[in-house]
Formats: C-alpha cells, structure tokens, sequence
C-alpha cells in the first residue's frame, strides 16, 4: 500500500540526510571550526587590560601564578560542560534545538559588542571588575569565571560538544579546549609584566574581526537549531 510505503521512504531519506551531515564536516573542518569559536568567544586579548586593572598591586610571579589557575579553572568548567551538558539537558527537560537558539543570542550578543570594539557585559560586568580590583586573589572569580569561561564560551563548548560526531571528533573538542586554555594562559602571561607590547588599534581591529567570526558562528548555531526543529516537525507529521 502507497501508505505503509511513504513513511519508510521518509525515514530513509531522513537516515540519509543525517548521514551526510555528519560526513559533511571532516576532523580537521571540526578542529578548525572548534578552535576558532572557542578562542573567539574567550577572548583572552581582550581579557589583557581588565586582568592588568585588577591587580595593580601584585608582582608579576603574583600575576602569573593567577593566570595559571584562572585558565585550569577555565578548562576544568569548559570540559565539565561540554561532557555532562546533555546529561543536565535532560535532567532539566531541555532540548538541544532550544539550547542552540538562546545559545545563538547570547554569541550573537557578545558578537555585536566585539563588533563595536566593546568588552560585552555578558562575559563582565563592570561591577565584577570593580569587585576583582578590590579582591587579592581574582583567580576563580571573576577571571576564571565569568571573564574567560563565561556564558558564552560554555554554551559554545555545549553546542560543539554536540555536533562532534564520533570518539575523535569528541577528543579533538577536548584537545581544543585545553589548546585554547593553554593559549589563554601564555597571553596573560605575557602581560603579567606589562601590556606595553599591545597596541589599542591593533587590538580593536583584532576584537572586531573576531566579532565579524564569532557573529557567523551564532547565526550558523541557530540555523542549525531551526533545521532541527523543521526536520523533527517533518517527521511528526502524519503521513
């Protein structure tokens, strides 16, 4: 019957259409598009002066030493995230299209300020960094948490975390992450004595090309998300 056939056309042309959406991208595609979004959305260059503002009184090894535990921290929080963030979708009821779409507007938020040559008040708010100038140890708070693994850069370790497709795409998000981590760390290093070597012009120009990515990223999020979501409506339908 022309009925009973329809459906199981639809469901191997829907097996078919994921298969090629998960050969579409190779592991070094994955790698470059992970990498790229999770140094985006950190930002550690734009992390430099509030970093420098909020220890005026520390030595250079003090300074050090709290960029090597903000971005262990940063690490520890983007990998827990990204490894147990379905687990806590489900718990809460959540569904991935859902997540990718407020994800999108939080990127895209943060995007519109990197564009403008701004520090984004989702990643920190000025009360934060007035707060860690009066702490003496701004490690855990407010650098590791929210100026480098803000909102921003969990939800982008979430939604790449969930378009890894196989155990080495997995381990390749894993391996970005404490790539960008360890970059993060030798950027703030580098400042630990100083900023002189950052020039302002090139630093915005730098802040707003990656705003120009970041914001691509976003709208690619929640094209996805809204695919999902047609795709899975499609399929509800009755035939």
């Amino acid at each position: 019957m022309p009925g009973r056939i329809e459906p199981k056309a639809f469901g191997v042309r829907s097996v078919a259409v994921d298969l090629l959406d998960a050969l579409g991208m190779n592991l070094s595609e994955y790698i470059l598009l992970a990498s790229s979004s999770l140094f985006v959305i950190v930002d550690p260059l734009a992390t430099v002066p509030a970093f420098i503002a909020m220890t005026p009184h520390d030595t250079p090894e003090q300074r050090i030493r709290m960029a090597r535990l903000a971005c262990f921290t940063m690490a520890v929080v983007l990998l827990g995230f990204a490894a147990a963030g379905k687990w806590i979708f489900r718990f809460l009821g959540i569904t991935m299209p859902a997540f990718q779409l407020a994800a999108s507007i939080v990127l895209l938020l943060v995007a519109l300020d990197m564009l403008r040559a701004q520090r984004s008040r989702v990643q920190e708010t000025r009360e934060e960094t007035k707060a860690g100038a009066e702490k003496t140890d701004i490690a855990v708070t407010p650098l590791a948490v929210p100026m480098l693994a803000g909102p921003g850069a969990i939800s982008t370790a979430i939604l790449l975390h969930n378009q890894a497709q196989g155990v080495r795409q997995h381990i390749a998000l894993y391996g970005c992450i404490l790539g960008v981590s360890l970059t993060s760390y030798l950027i703030l290093r580098t400042s630990a004595r100083g900023a002189r070597w950052l020039n302002p012009i090139a630093m915005n120009l730098a802040v707003r090309i990656m705003g120009l990515l970041l914001s691509a990223v976003a709208v690619q999020f929640a094209i996805n998300a809204i695919n999902t979501l047609r795709s899975n409506a499609g399929a509800a339908l009755p035939q």
